[in-house]
């Protein structure tokens, strides 16, 4: 992530990094539904504490946790969703970069569109 920042521009310091839960499920997977709802709501408070502006969704799990399972990262990604006084950008999560260096492209466009807002 940090080398995303420096390349569009952003400082480490700038951004505030969480995360849907807490501690990492077993062997790395995705969490289940249950453990998601589970930490929502200090997720929640960590939103009402740091007041952003913007908030950039990393993924599928970000995105269907925060906006909703009707959203999908293909076809959100990239583009800007407000809901309740925030900004949302869905892009791929960094983990989705390793696997394809494609989507590279788009995630660097993403953050763009991020620091132009």
């Amino acid at each position: 992530m940090n080398m995303a920042f420096q390349t569009v521009g952003i400082k480490r310091e700038e951004v505030y990094i969480a995360n849907i839960v807490k501690c990492r499920p077993p062997s790395n997977r995705n969490p289940e539904d249950d453990e998601a709802f589970a930490c929502l709501n200090y997720l929640r408070n960590q939103v009402v504490l740091v007041k952003p502006e913007t908030i950039v969704l990393l993924g599928s799990v970000a995105l269907k946790n925060i906006l909703g399972k009707e959203y999908g990262i293909t076809a959100s990604r990239g583009k800007w969703i407000e809901k309740k006084g925030i900004k949302y950008m869905p892009t791929w999560h960094p983990a989705a970069l390793l696997r394809d260096e494609n989507k590279k492209i788009d995630f660097i466009n993403d953050l763009k569109l991020v620091i132009n807002a």
